[in-house]
């Protein structure tokens, strides 16, 4: 199952350096750089638009930033890289997160379900994980509104990009290391105690008898306090920095204060699902006629669909992969991509202009 994802992140890496390179001929050529575009026709085929579908799906819950991935992969194909298509391309990197977002809706039914249940005071589990949703979804709302003009203009370059990949990934292999987080749930004790959750931002940080410190006592996601979860919500904010990944800070917070992995991984679905439907009907409302007037109809269609079935795909993946090991392949990964697009960057392939 290893290689399955590793194949996948492969053929991520492998596509760009192809775009690339393609991209780099094609601008040689003074016909194609001086030949002006139909403006009848939208500025995005089908084919591009399944690439972009599939770039989002697959890194969106998967610790490697799809910001960063759909940023990179649009210059090499240039989308967006003019006034004229710019907004509408940028829109179009957040509305197509609605596959992703239908995705964990699919496969995390049943615990959505539970969380309708606790709305009406009919599952207190539910009911405690709804509230950390809700909790951990405050500080992105409010800091990515106040901040949302700054944050594009400032950071949506491809050398923060770059430098937020690398730093993530070295910092993501220190932490596995040095046994900061746990190597699958499988040698990881559980705990269901309601003292437990409430107790564990203090016994985290004291040390015990075990070198490894990855026997340490974990919690369930139903057990989550608004603490921990404000905790997360507050880390989810440094995702903002496209590369840094929102998956990545949520798991790793989450890990600190005292969730078990899995259950880690299950807060960072489910509150991204809250997260990026908010960012998504934002940008939805503001942009969808322009994203339509460019890009067309079917093209948007294309990438929902895509995006949708990769999301399904990754999510299961993630999920059987992460119960018997750690998120090393994921800190590699992110230190490969960050050389590669380093490597487009020097030579001109790419530009790192917001």
């Amino acid at each position: 199952m290893r290689g399955v994802l590793a194949a996948v992140l492969v053929t991520i890496v492998v596509g760009l350096a192809w775009a690339g390179t393609a991209t780099a001929g094609g601008a040689a050529d003074p016909a194609t750089a001086t030949a002006a575009p139909d403006a009848s026709e939208p500025k995005m085929t089908i084919a591009q638009a399944a690439i972009l579908g599939v770039v989002e799906g697959v890194t969106e819950y998967l610790p490697v930033s799809s910001t960063g991935h759909l940023l990179v992969t649009q210059r090499l194909m240039d989308i967006g890289t003019t006034e004229a298509d710019k907004t509408a391309a940028d829109a179009y990197a957040v509305v197509i997160q609605l596959g992703a977002i239908l995705a964990i809706v699919i496969l995390y039914w049943s615990r959505l379900m539970s969380l309708v249940r606790g709305l009406v005071g009919r599952d207190a589990e539910g009911r405690r994980v709804l509230i950390g949703v809700v909790v951990a979804f405050v500080p992105a709302a409010v800091i990515g509104v106040a901040g949302e003009s700054t944050i594009k203009d400032v950071l949506f370059g491809a050398w923060p990009v770059v430098a937020a990949w690398f730093v993530g990934g070295v910092a993501l292999l220190i932490m596995v290391r040095v046994g900061i987080l746990p190597t699958g749930d499988g040698d990881e004790p559980l705990s269901t105690d309601e003292d437990d959750a409430a107790d564990m931002m203090e016994s985290i940080i004291v040390a015990d008898d075990d070198p490894g410190r990855q026997k340490r006592t974990r919690v369930a996601l139903g057990m989550i306090t608004p603490q921990q979860a404000l905790i997360i919500g507050l880390a989810q904010c440094l995702a903002m920095w496209p590369g840094t990944s929102r998956s990545l800070v949520t798991i790793v917070a989450a890990v600190l204060v005292g969730l078990r992995l899995s259950a880690a991984v299950e807060f960072s679905f489910l509150l991204g699902l809250g997260t990026l439907s908010a960012a998504t009907m934002l940008d939805l409302a503001k942009h969808g006629g322009e994203i339509v007037d460019t890009f067309g109809v079917a093209a948007p269609v294309v990438g929902f669909v895509a995006a949708l079935v990769s999301a399904v795909v990754a999510v299961r993946w993630m999920v059987t992969y992460l119960q018997r090991h750690s998120l090393a392949i994921f800190g590699w990964y992110r230190i490969g991509v960050a050389l590669l697009v380093g490597v487009l960057l020097v030579t001109g392939t790419i530009t790192s202009a917001a």
